[in-house]
């Protein structure tokens, strides 16, 4: 009896034990983990850059970190304030281990721009002290949507910028779609995009959206190529538009069918003629090219970034392939972006390359041809040669770097930069303390968060896919010969080599160390 009750005991001191145990982690996590911190700043952003005239701009100006004081808005600029409005946000977030508490009010403000103009800097109080927002540039246009005759419920019109082109030349199509303002839709309108079959062409994703006079305006925009000479009709667009049938009401009133109209644009004739002379490119561009170094180590990358811009469409351009004895080039894909700026189109075209050798190597010039419409000229353009040093070093070329070398070109992806489309100010000073039911609360949280993470069963860990393990190791080639020899391998399989086989075992170990 005296044994079995010291085991009992000496249970309940264990379990006694593991309990204090318990409280002492989660009140250790709560401190290390839950930290919370308040942030103040201020940003401001607008709905659109761009705005067709008679249409509003809205200006949002965020303040964020405690009791803020907005300036007064009775114009913006020279526009006159239309509307004013003020909402409060709480957000709870973790950033790198702390709990982040943003209390946040935003002052919403919207005005009629007449003209291009800056919105000016704004001072905001928060806490006793003054934060300032950037200007923002606006830019109004002109609407080429068509005047609608009559009352029309909505009416559908096609347009296009050019109706004479040259094989390979790009021109735009515009479908208006004008809803009266008074309409109200009972189901999603039915569009049917006009037949370009006889074109390349990509849809604009920007989607411009106003009013004009009594109607609502929605335009949807096609950039088109032509690719074979001839004259083209391009049939109509079609929209279906579903209105509340006021002649079927229930016992209640309450109407509960949709009565259908559908309406078909007009068609275009486009004339497309001969390319008189055989060029790259069709447009005004310009190139620029950066390298990031021009003397490295041995079996060091060099990344070399070419940018062509300007009047045209790219999306069909192949940039020409370097191809160097005793270099392995690899290239990423090329990012296109195409944009309509004041009814033209504009491209941009950028595409990356990575150099490795263990010798000095010349990267050659690389020239294409470019006709310019405007005055039917052709034109020159060019990446220019570089020469790069290689330094001396005691890794060595592996018998899969040989093999890859004489192979030729090898492609993958490569990261890149994008310069965000961003119109946002922020500024962040200084840390405040916050309430005590705020850690208390985050500490009961942090026990809930320990108790139910014991009921949810291990996730079995995946398998490294290799493109994941190729991005990882890539940045670390330098360091040791066998990952330099493990990426060659995986950049091999990718360009579809059969014959590599890659290590499993060896790949998850690499990548666990660089994680």
């Amino acid at each position: 009896m005296l044994s079995h009750g010291r085991k009992e005991l000496k249970i309940k001191n264990e379990k006694l034990k593991k309990i204090g145990k318990l409280f002492l982690a989660l009140f250790t996590m709560h401190y290390a983990l839950f930290t919370l911190l308040q942030a103040a700043g201020v940003k401001a952003t607008v709905d659109t850059v761009e705005v067709v005239k008679g249409n509003p701009v809205t200006l949002y100006i965020k303040a964020t970190g405690g009791s803020a004081a907005f300036p007064r808005i009775s114009r913006v600029g020279t526009a006159p304030v239309t509307g004013t409005s003020t909402s409060n946000s709480r957000n709870i977030s973790m950033v790198n281990g702390s709990v982040k508490s943003e209390v946040s009010t935003t002052k919403i403000v919207q005005f009629v721009p007449e003209h291009d103009m800056t919105i000016p800097s704004y001072t905001v109080n928060i806490s006793g002290k003054t934060y300032k927002t950037d200007p923002i540039e606006i830019k109004v246009v002109t609407s080429n949507a068509p005047t609608t005759q009559g009352n029309a419920l909505f009416t559908l019109q096609m347009h296009t910028n050019k109706t004479k082109v040259r094989v390979g030349e790009s021109f735009m199509v515009t479908v208006y779609f004008s809803l009266r303002n008074d309409v109200k839709l009972s189901q999603e309108v039915q569009y049917t995009q006009p037949d370009l079959s006889d074109f390349i062409v990509v849809k604009d994703a920007d989607k411009k959206a106003y009013i004009k006079g009594n109607y609502q305006v929605q335009e949807v925009r096609y950039i088109v190529t032509a690719q074979k000479e001839g004259n083209f009709t391009i049939a109509p667009a079609s929209a279906k538009v579903g209105v509340p049938d006021r002649s079927r009401r229930d016992i209640f009133g309450i109407t509960f069918g949709t009565k259908w109209y559908q309406t078909t644009s007009n068609a275009l004739q486009i004339e497309v003629l001969p390319q008189t002379k055989d060029t790259d490119l069709i447009g005004d561009f310009k190139v620029t090219s950066n390298i990031d170094a021009q003397e490295v180590k041995a079996n060091k990358p060099v990344n070399l970034t070419v940018k062509i811009e300007g009047k045209g469409n790219l999306e069909n351009f192949e940039f020409p392939k370097y191809e160097i004895d005793g270099v392995t080039v690899y290239s990423d894909d090329a990012k296109v972006d195409t944009k309509v700026v004041n009814n033209e189109l504009y491209s941009t075209y950028i595409k990356s390359f990575a150099f490795i050798s263990d010798t000095d190597f010349h990267i050659p010039e690389r020239t294409f041809s470019m006709l310019d419409t405007k005055t039917d000229r052709v034109k020159s353009l060019t990446v220019p040669a570089y020469d790069v040093k290689v330094k001396n070093s005691s890794v060595g070329h592996s018998a899969t770097a040989a093999t890859l070398s004489k192979n030729g070109i090898v492609q993958t992806k490569l990261p890149q930069t994008v310069t965000p489309k961003e119109v946002v100010v922020e500024k962040k000073v200084e840390v405040k303390k916050v309430a005590w039911w705020m850690l208390l609360l985050a500490f009961i949280a942090g026990v809930l968060a320990m108790y139910l993470v014991r009921f949810i069963p291990a996730k079995k860990p995946k398998p490294y896919k290799e493109s994941e393990a190729l991005k990882i190791l890539y940045g670390h080639m330098s360091e040791d010969a066998k990952v330099e020899e493990m990426v060659r391998k995986l950049y091999a399989k990718k360009s579809g080599d059969k014959h590599v086989q890659i290590d499993k075992k060896e790949l998850k170990e690499m990548v666990e160390r660089f994680r």
